[in-house]
C-alpha cells in the first residue's frame, strides 16, 4: 500500500507551492530566463512569460517633486475654507492624474491661520509642465457617443497597445497618445466657456438631489441643438479629460437650462455642481517651495535601504541557525518565505514604497524573529524538561502564543491608529508595518510549525545538540 501523505506535508507543499509563485510575481525575470532557456531547447514557444506587476516606489526612492502651495483665502467666508480647499485638492488631484503620475500625494495643511497644499509627484521628468498644468484653468467638455464601429476599433487598438505595454515593450509618442484616446465620447462644440453657473438643487416631486446648469445665449443655441440631435442617447459632462457625469438625453432643451439628475445623494451633487462652477481654481494658490528630487537620488536611496535590509536580514539568519541550530535554520526558511510573500502583497496592494515603508518593513521583519524566539524559547524549556520532540514543539507554540498575540495586536493597532491620523511618510509605515505583522504572526504560527512538524523523527530528536 502507498504511503499516504500526512496534513503537515500537504501543508508544506502548498506554503513551497504559494513562495515559488510569489518569488516569480516579484522577481519575473527568474521565471522568463528560465522559459526562454527551455523555449529554445525545445524549438518554440512552450512556456510564455511571467506576468508583471512593477513595484510602486515613492518620491525618495524613485525621484521626482515635492511641491508647496499657499492658498490665497482672503476673499472666502472663513466658515467655507475647508469646503474651499478641499475643491481646490480635487481639481490639482485630476490633473496630476491626468499628467499620468503614479501615486500622487495631493494633501491639505493647515500652518496657523494659513492654508497650504502639498504635492508629491513621484517619478516625473518634467517639473516645469506639472506646475504649469497644476495652475492652469480647468478645461469642462460636453461630448457625444462615437458610432459603435468606432468604438470598437479604439478598444481592439488600446488591447493591441496594453499588450505591448505588459510584454514590456516602450510605446512611441504616437502610441502613447492613442492610448489617451477616449474610446466612447467624442467632443462637441460645447465647453466650460459657455457655461454660467451651476447649483445644487432639487427635484420638487421626488425631492432628489439634482444639478442646474444655466448656459449664456451662444451655449444655449449650442446646447438645444445637441439635444435635438442625440435624444434617448447619453451626453457625457467632462471635466479635465475625465467624465463626472453622463446624463441621457429626454428631450430638446431650449433657453440653455438642464437639470443633471441620478442616483446621487446631497453632498455628491454639491461636489459635482463644485467642479462644474471651476473655471478656474475655486481659490488662487501660489507654488512657495519646489523641492526636486532627481532619479540618480532616489536610486542611491533605494540601494542603500536594500543594502542595508539584505546585510540586516543575513545577520539575522546565520544568529538563529547558530543560536537555535536545526530550529533556528527552519526559522530561517520561513522568514525567507514570509518575506516574498510580504513582497507580493505591497504589489497586490499596491503598497508605495518609500524610506518609511522600508523601516517599516525591516520592523516587521524583526517582530517576525520576536515571535520565534519566543516560540523557541519555550520549546527548548519543554524539551529540557523531558517531553517528547513533538510535544515539545506544540507545547512551545502553545505557551508563546499569548505573549506573540497580544504584542503583535498592540501593534496593530497602534498602526491602524497612525495610519488614519497621521499622514505623508508616517502613513506609509504604519500601512507596511501593520501589513508585516499580520504576515508575520503567519509566518511563526503556521510557516515555522508546519517545519518543524516535519522534522519530528525518531532519529533526529536522539540528536539532542540539535535542539538545545
Amino acid at each position: 500500500m502507498s504511503k499516504i501523505i500526512s496534513k503537515p506535508s500537504l501543508t508544506i507543499v502548498g506554503i513551497i507551492l504559494v513562495a515559488v509563485v510569489a518569488l516569480f510575481f516579484n522577481f519575473p525575470g527568474i521565471w522568463d530566463r528560465g522559459a526562454d532557456n527551455i523555449n529554445d531547447l525545445a524549438g518554440f514557444g512552450m512556456l510564455p512569460h511571467f506576468f508583471k506587476l512593477p513595484f510602486k516606489l515613492g518620491l525618495d526612492l524613485q525621484g521626482g517633486a515635492h511641491l508647496v502651495y499657499s492658498a490665497d483665502l482672503s476673499s472666502i467666508d472663513s466658515a467655507n475654507h475647508n469646503e474651499a480647499m478641499e475643491g481646490v485638492r480635487d481639481v490639482v488631484e485630476r490633473r496630476v492624474n491626468l499628467f499620468g503620475v503614479a501615486e500622487p500625494i495631493v494633501q491639505i495643511n493647515k500652518v496657523g491661520s494659513d492654508f497650504r497644499l502639498i504635492v508629491e509627484l513621484a517619478g516625473i521628468q518634467d517639473v516645469s509642465q506639472a506646475i504649469e498644468m497644476i495652475g492652469q484653468t480647468p478645461y469642462l467638455e460636453f461630448k457625444t457617443i462615437k458610432p459603435q464601429e468606432e468604438s470598437e476599433k479604439i478598444m481592439s487598438r488600446l488591447g493591441e497597445l496594453q499588450s505591448k505595454l505588459q510584454q514590456g515593450e516602450e510605446l512611441t509618442m504616437d502610441e502613447k497618445l492613442e492610448m489617451l484616446e477616449d474610446p466612447y465620447f467624442e467632443s462637441t462644440q460645447l465647453n466650460g466657456s459657455y457655461l454660467e453657473s451651476a447649483q445644487l438643487a432639487f427635484d420638487q416631486q421626488t425631492l432628489q438631489s439634482q444639478v442646474d446648469l444655466q448656459f449664456n445665449s451662444e451655449g444655449s443655441k449650442i446646447f438645444e441643438e445637441l439635444t435635438r440631435e442625440n435624444i434617448g442617447q447619453p451626453l457625457a459632462i467632462y471635466l479635465d479629460g475625465i467624465p463626472v457625469s453622463i446624463p441621457v438625453v429626454q428631450d430638446v432643451i431650449t433657453g440653455g437650462r438642464a437639470q443633471i439628475s441620478g442616483s446621487f445623494n446631497v453632498d455628491e451633487a454639491r461636489q459635482l455642481a463644485q467642479r462644474l462652477n471651476a473655471g478656474a481654481l475655486p481659490v488662487p494658490i501660489t507654488l512657495i517651495s519646489q523641492q526636486t528630487i532627481g532619479p540618480s537620488l532616489g536610486r542611491v536611496s533605494l540601494d542603500k535601504s536594500l543594502t542595508a535590509g539584505i546585510l540586516g536580514f543575513a545577520v539575522v539568519l546565520i544568529f538563529m541557525i547558530l543560536y537555535y541550530r536545526l530550529p533556528g535554520l527552519m526559522a530561517s526558511l520561513a522568514l525567507l518565505i514570509y518575506l516574498v510573500l510580504l513582497l507580493a502583497v505591497f504589489k497586490i496592494i499596491p503598497v508605495t514604497l518609500t524610506l518609511a515603508g522600508m523601516a517599516g518593513v525591516i520592523l516587521s521583519l524583526g517582530m517576525a524573529v520576536d515571535a520565534n524566539v519566543l516560540i523557541f524559547e519555550r520549546f527548548r524549556e519543554e524539551f529540557k524538561a523531558g517531553r517528547s520532540l513533538g510535544g515539545s514543539i506544540d507545547e512551545g507554540f502553545r505557551r508563546a502564543w499569548p505573549a506573540i498575540r497580544d504584542g503583535n495586536i498592540s501593534t496593530i493597532i497602534t498602526c491602524i491608529i497612525l495610519f488614519i491620523f497621521a499622514t505623508g511618510l508616517v502613513k506609509g509605515f504604519a500601512l507596511t508595518l501593520g501589513i508585516g505583522v499580520v504576515l508575520s504572526m503567519f509566518s511563526a504560527i503556521i510557516v515555522t510549525k508546519s517545519f518543524l512538524r516535519m522534522l519530528i523523527r525518531e532519529r533526529l530528536e536522539k540528536r539532542k545538540w540539535m535542539w538545545r
